[in-house]
């Protein structure tokens, strides 16, 4: 290992290194929790302002984690955050948590990884170590954003060369918000490095960090972990989905069928319909690994059948709320939908790439008058791809009496599926909410 590599690990192991996280979102806040906690001193930097100045506050814009972490960050004298990217020069590790969304083609944009990384490189010296934990194809970490640190520095007039100089790795995140009981230190850790020094210096500050942490041959390695494990899940919800298409056609209960399938104790891992994908990584990161395997001259048909399939769920949803409308002798155009739950999963306010916002589109457009409640989500946030202008409405006999359809598409705890029961007369259940509810009036139809 070189001298710069060699005066980082000291800084390492005796936790005098500061580090740096770029994106204080959902992988990067409680990411900076762990550093923290771990002793190190940490520097956050987001080009929101308005993040920046609810953190000294000691408030949270993340309500799945409270105001607690927000206010010990406050209080804190080893934690500061700005969204000067100057800040980013007092940094011996610097790792980006930043989005890495698709495009209208469904093709990778790095747009967020390379802007991080160009920042980064305007401050680049000797000693430091960047590691990238965004989501993204096999290749990327060596291929983009190394070169980008790179000639940064050259653009400087320092001819800093990547495993020498300064070293860059990747780990993907693995957050899973709402899920309780799981912070980010009790997640087991990947890290692949592009070179062998980066990887040793990444695990080792990993290792001060994270209960359990796994060392992979390669950043690449790493990088196409992440995408197995999102890929993994994405084919096999959208197999059960296309299961409910087939066993409602044979009046099948598809909810039934799972539940007697995953009695089994061995070779079957119980997976569950829904009315589409969200959340920043199942929706989005199979089409990172078709278009790079496109790249290398293969086609992933099994991924990308899997990714049309779930596309295809809010469109379903739709025509069954029209067909059950029509079964009660009414017709979409005109008629009040409200719809309950719009988080793309349960007991979060996370929108990201949440099927609600297709839904909703595809109901306005069709003549419906929707509303929403979600006790997490007072209005519908701007999107990439949708405004939607809507505030959660209150759940009561009123606002379900009126409604000529209830359609769930989030099961959060708390609400009361059995006033839904008695005050709605069509139900539209996307998610098996209604299975507990008692003295149901309403119909009950699933989808």
């Amino acid at each position: 290992m070189s001298q710069a590599g060699s005066e980082l690990l000291g800084k390492i192991r005796d936790k005098s290194a500061r580090v740096g996280v770029v994106g204080l979102g959902y992988v990067g806040l409680p990411l900076v929790q762990a550093v923290l906690d771990a002793g190190f001193s940490v520097i956050g930097f987001d080009v929101d302002h308005s993040k920046i100045e609810m953190l000294g506050r000691g408030e949270s814009y993340l309500k799945h984690l409270g105001d607690e972490l927000t206010q010990k960050l406050a209080r804190s004298d080893r934690f500061e955050a700005s969204s000067d990217e100057q800040i980013l020069v007092q940094a011996d590790i610097v790792i980006l948590c930043v989005p890495t969304p698709i495009d209208e083609r469904r093709e990778p944009d790095l747009s967020f990884v390379s802007g991080s990384a160009q920042t980064v490189g305007k401050s680049l010296r000797s000693g430091q170590l960047v590691i990238l934990e965004s989501t993204t194809y096999p290749g990327t970490t060596r291929d983009v954003v190394a070169p980008i640190l790179e000639d940064a520095a050259r653009g400087r007039g320092l001819p800093l060369e990547s495993g020498v100089d300064f070293f860059v790795a990747y780990s993907p995140e693995r957050e899973d918000p709402g899920r309780a009981g799981m912070v980010t230190s009790m997640i087991p850790k990947i890290v692949g490095g592009v070179d062998e020094a980066s990887g040793t210096l990444a695990t080792e500050f990993y290792q001060k960090c994270i209960e359990h942490v796994y060392p992979v041959g390669s950043s690449e390695i790493g990088e196409a972990a992440k995408l197995l494990e999102n890929v993994y899940r994405a084919v096999n919800i959208a197999l059960v989905n296309e299961l409910k298409l087939v066993f409602d056609r044979m009046d099948i209960d598809i909810w039934e069928v799972i539940e007697a399938a995953k009695t089994k104790p061995f070779g079957f891992e119980a997976f569950y319909p829904g009315p589409g994908l969200g959340g920043h990584c199942i929706p989005i990161d199979p089409f990172y690994l078709a278009w790079k395997a496109k790249q290398v001259g293969h086609e992933t048909r099994f991924v990308e059948l899997a990714g049309e399939i779930n596309r295809r769920m809010p469109s379903h949803v739709v025509t069954r709320v029209g067909e059950s409308l029509i079964e009660d002798g009414k017709v979409l155009s005109g008629s009040k939908v409200l719809i309950i739950g719009v988080a793309y999963k349960p007991n979060v306010d996370d929108i990201r790439e949440a099927p609600s916002a297709e839904i909703i589109k595809l109901l306005t457009e069709q003549g419906a008058v929707v509303k929403f409640h979600d006790p997490h989500i007072a209005s519908f946030p701007s999107m990439r791809r949708y405004r939607i202008e809507l505030d959660s409405v209150e759940l009561n006999q009123s606002e379900l009496s009126e409604a000529d359809c209830v359609l769930i598409i989030t099961d959060h705890d708390g609400i009361d599926w059995g006033c839904i029961g008695r005050h709605a007369s069509l139900v539209v259940d996307t998610r098996n909410a209604m299975k507990n509810a008692s003295n149901i009036v309403a119909r009950v139809v699933k989808a």
